[in-house]
């Protein structure tokens, strides 16, 4: 089977969206003008290169493309013809994503080209807030000062990691609220962050709690009833903020792993754990209000927590970070966070002290956060 590769060019003339490749255009000009050198005039090439790239096509698909006899009209082979029709017809099929690609293409580089437009690399844990700034952003108002989020939805172990990597301008993460000295968070989180290098910016706060079927069939109130009646549990993988939230809780419910029957099965996101939840493969897991809204589910609440964005302080700086923290600020934005079920928008965009939003930081450390 042979395999394809698509390339793009950038210009400033419009031209209609397609995916070409040069050997159809060779054998398109060929056919149509009846001979190579034909053909050649044509596309504004010479005989000798449409001839020779013709010979290396024929040894790269181990076909012959053209019926080569002497003082003959040329003439494309039944495999040159087969060819040239799927292309046409894939052509045909793909136009309508074709031209989607084009415009979502045109449309950032677009954003490269403006000078008043600015990107900024978010990995955060996936929550419905996110989505919900990143459409804010696009919608501001203000066309002088347009802000573009580029939102790479991963764990949030992850997430901070990629902001240490360099990989992103901010990062979100979540913890339990209150968080104690010796938790989960602390041991996850702690060796990921620094005071005097990162800064906290308030984001959101949240409830998370027991996804459950409609009406609550099991009666499942706690994680402990989760255990005691062997329900079948859906857990998010290793990295994400959310898996460590359930091990903080369970460490507080004095519950282990091992008590929960599902605990190794894990989805990739909220709304991936509230689709297993509605299609009956499991009867309950963490997850976000707004999740178990969609999927027209249950909601137990079980703990807040607070959502941040960090940065490395040097960020703070700069022009699209400080457009965010003025975004967040804005009673439009607050009063969009607080329409999202289980949601308010509790310190958002200001820069918070580290020690005072993560508790666990001991008195020790550095003063400069």
């Amino acid at each position: 089977m042979h395999r394809l590769q698509l390339h793009y060019t950038l210009s400033r003339d419009a031209s209609p969206a397609s995916v070409r490749n040069p050997l159809i255009d060779l054998l398109q000009a060929v056919s149509s003008q009846g001979s190579i050198s034909g053909g050649a005039r044509a596309l504004g090439l010479s005989y000798r290169h449409v001839w020779g790239e013709l010979k290396r096509w024929e040894g790269e698909l181990g076909n012959e493309l053209l019926v080569w006899e002497k003082g003959q009209s040329a003439r494309l082979t039944d495999f040159g013809t087969k060819l040239m029709w799927a292309e046409r017809q894939a052509q045909a099929r793909l136009a309508p994503q074709i031209e989607a690609l084009r415009a979502e293409l045109e449309r950032s580089f677009a954003l490269a080209f403006d000078d008043q437009v600015h990107v900024l690399t978010l990995y955060a844990s996936h929550d419905e807030a996110i989505s919900a700034l990143r459409e804010a952003a696009l919608g501001q108002a203000d066309e002088d000062h347009r802000l573009h989020l580029d939102v790479r939805f991963t764990g949030s172990v992850d997430a901070i990691r990629a902001l240490n990597e360099g990989r992103c301008v901010l990062a979100g993460f979540h913890t339990l609220e209150p968080s104690s000295r010796k938790s989960r968070s602390e041991r996850t989180y702690k060796p990921l962050l620094q005071p005097g290098l990162h800064k906290i910016i308030g984001f959101a706060q949240r409830i998370q709690g027991l996804m459950v079927a409609p009406g609550n069939p099991l009666a499942l109130h706690s994680l402990a009833d989760v255990a005691v009646k062997q329900a079948r549990f859906a857990n998010r993988s290793l990295g994400s903020g959310t898996r460590v939230v359930l091990d903080e809780l369970l460490d507080l419910a004095g519950l282990g792993s091992g008590n929960i029957l599902g605990y190794d099965h894990t989805e990739p996101s909220h709304a991936a754990v509230a689709q297993a939840v509605a299609s009956h493969q499991c009867d309950a897991g963490l997850g976000i209000a707004a999740a178990a809204a969609q999927a027209g589910l249950g909601f137990v609440p079980l703990a807040q927590e607070r959502f941040h964005l960090v940065c490395l302080k040097s960020a703070l700086d700069q022009p699209g970070v400080k457009q965010l923290l003025a975004l967040l600020h804005t009673p439009q934005w607050q009063a969009t966070v607080a329409a999202i079920p289980g949601y308010t928008s509790r310190q958002s965009g200001e820069v918070l002290a580290m020690r005072k939003v993560l508790p666990w930081w001991s008195f020790a450390q550095p003063k400069t956060s």
